[in-house]
């Protein structure tokens, strides 16, 4: 349908209703005459009259009347749809979609939706783990949460968390058969466990870093997974030396189900920022769920 008829049946229903187009103009802020000439293209467009008119009276016609009762009903619906896009911009009410890479998603949103829900109890989240690139918009989601250095250049991006530590661990049980390797090199006759991503099939480079400069060595992939919770259970059953979040491996090197191995030698990632497109009108719930994250 057509610009000119949808605002021609506004037009329409606005004159019955205000009983006049002197009325009806005055409501719309229009001049009579436009809503005159309105009201002949809508007949013009539709092929049929709509109103009976004098120049003391109107009324519908019966293919008027006809019209209102399907048009009254969507006019409504229509004005209560528009209602709550005021209150979804104005109040914080509503879902908001994420896609987070599993480490973000535990270790930084995850502990941040109490405080959202105490502040905001009408905001639901729904938080997808993803650890490839998503191209949030075609998947509808609002805002993606991603590493600095793999977000796409036309989002805004927000910091949300800290550079996250790694640290490479084994089992006591391992290492006592096995040996403790003092450089990345002695990984070459060990036994280790590796991640595959889903979303390339690629396997992660095993990184170093020392005196500031970062540089890969190839290790025995002896064990390989797409999760890192099974990385971590694999290196507790003495499965191999293992690369985790400092956060991830933190409670078990606490309490000794897991040694630090190669003390100084792990990198730290970049923090990880929340993305969303630059032209997107964010609601009151996005506004909401954005505060609470950024740091």
């Amino acid at each position: 349908m057509d610009r000119e008829v949808w605002s021609g049946l506004a037009v329409f229903a606005e004159i019955v209703e205000a009983g006049s187009f002197a009325k009806a103009a005055a409501r719309l802020g229009l001049s009579a005459s436009a809503l005159s000439h309105a009201m002949r293209t809508l007949e013009g467009r539709l092929g049929i009259r709509l109103l009976d008119r004098t120049t003391r009276s109107l009324s519908p016609t019966g293919a008027g009347e006809q019209l209102l009762l399907r048009l009254r009903p969507a006019m409504s619906s229509m004005q209560d749809m528009l209602a709550e896009l005021d209150q979804a911009r104005d109040r914080p009410v509503g879902r908001v979609r994420v896609n987070a890479h599993r480490p973000a998603a535990i270790h930084v949103v995850l502990p941040r939706l109490a405080t959202l829900s105490q502040r905001y109890p009408d905001v639901a989240v729904e938080l997808a783990v993803n650890d490839g690139l998503v191209d949030i918009v075609a998947e509808r989601f609002d805002c993606g949460v991603r590493h600095a250095g793999g977000l796409q250049g036309d989002m805004i991006s927000v910091r949300i968390s800290e550079p996250m530590e790694l640290v490479f661990a084994a089992a006591p049980s391992y290492l006592g058969e096995h040996g403790t390797p003092a450089t990345p090199d002695d990984l070459g006759a060990h036994r280790c466990i590796s991640y595959r991503h889903t979303s390339s099939g690629a396997l992660h480079r095993w990184e170093f870093v020392r005196d500031g400069e970062m540089f890969g060595r190839a290790v025995p992939e002896t064990f390989i997974t797409n999760d890192a919770d099974l990385m971590r259970d694999a290196a507790l059953a003495g499965l191999g030396v293992v690369c985790l979040l400092r956060l991830q491996a933190a409670p078990y090197l606490d309490d000794g189900s897991l040694a630090e191995v190669l003390p100084g030698w792990a990198p730290v990632l970049a923090a990880n920022h929340l993305y969303y497109p630059s032209r997107r009108q964010p609601s009151a719930a996005f506004r909401a769920f954005l505060e609470v994250m950024r740091v």
